[in-house]
């Protein structure tokens, strides 16, 4: 595609969801349903199974699954230590559990031991065959580990045996975009949007649209994103971005200053502004802006070129 010079963008990697073990329920137990529900915050989801797991009341395959999805709440926490104890305990008591070693395997994943993690995917297939959210965990191994057609095999599965499961879309349409075949990437981006639209979905889709010159689908795309997280600052600055590629620099310079209100510590949205506002004339905002791209990032060569022709030291 066209590049605007001295604009700077990063790509974004491969959304991977994991849904929540399945458990039997138990009615009139609120925190039995908080346990396992799919719509628990991770720290209500640890608090209820906690609760299960202390009553003691429980055994067998319902308190590994008290163990499970409190192993998965502490995941989402990012406590992998504690999640995996967890995750260790409800296959102890229930080795036949296919959800538990897929949670197991995501954790592996988190800590970067992918070999580990492929281990307890292969182990939950081998227990499920037809369990859809471990071949897309396995596929997300794969991924990581450089191996992109595996990875599309193991995506396709999953999307086979659950063809609603948004994020298998999403990540093969990754592993597809990676191999440059921008077609069935958009092809798939398009399907996870219309199952479950969010944030990085739009942004993945809005990569596509720029990587083949459709700006305009883009920025739209971008906009998109913008509107359903006007929090987070990926959509502002991707769209910032074809906004000065398309020379609308006050457009560009609004969503950057967006951009900065949420995240403030990226470099290239510093240099990205600071190139909106040379354009438009305001050298000290751009000096500025440019100084602090370098604070963040001294390497950035783009931030050290606009204050050379600005006449100013770095």
């Amino acid at each position: 595609m066209r590049h605007l010079p001295h604009l700077t963008a990063s790509l974004l990697g491969a959304a991977v969801m994991f849904g929540q073990p399945p458990a039997a329920s138990a009615a009139g137990d609120p925190n039995w349903q908080t346990c396992i529900g799919a719509a628990t915050a991770p720290n209500d989801r640890a608090t209820a199974c906690s609760a299960v797991i202390d009553a003691k009341v429980e055994t067998g395959r319902k308190l590994a699954a008290a163990y499970c999805n409190r192993g998965h709440g502490l995941t989402e926490k990012r406590d992998f230590d504690s999640a995996m104890s967890d995750l260790n305990e409800a296959i102890r008591l229930d080795p036949s559990y296919a959800c538990a070693y897929s949670n197991r395997g995501r954790v592996h994943a988190f800590k970067r031991d992918f070999d580990s993690a492929m281990a307890d995917y292969d182990e939950a297939i081998r227990i499920d065959p037809g369990f859809a959210l471990a071949y897309n965990n396995r596929g997300d191994a794969w991924f990581n580990k450089g191996d992109l057609d595996r990875a599309l095999a193991d995506f396709s599965t999953a999307i086979k045996y659950d063809p609603s499961l948004a994020t298998a879309y999403g990540n093969r349409g990754f592993a597809y975009y990676r191999k440059r075949d921008m077609a069935r990437a958009l092809a798939d981006y398009s399907a996870e949007i219309k199952l479950k639209p969010d944030v990085l979905a739009y942004i993945n889709r809005g990569n596509v649209y720029r990587d083949t010159e459709q700006l305009d689908r883009a920025a739209v795309d971008y906009g998109e994103a913008a509107r359903i997280g006007p929090t987070d600052a990926r959509g502002w600055r991707n769209r910032g971005m074809i906004r000065l590629y398309q020379g609308d620099n006050k457009g560009g310079l609004a969503d950057y200053d967006k951009a900065l209100q949420y995240d403030p510590a990226d470099a290239y949205s510093w240099n990205n502004r600071g190139q909106a506002k040379m354009r438009l004339g305001d050298a000290k905002g751009a000096i500025a802006d440019f100084r602090k791209a370098l604070e963040i990032d001294p390497s950035l060569r783009t931030a050290r070129d606009g204050l050379q022709r600005l006449g100013a030291a770095p």
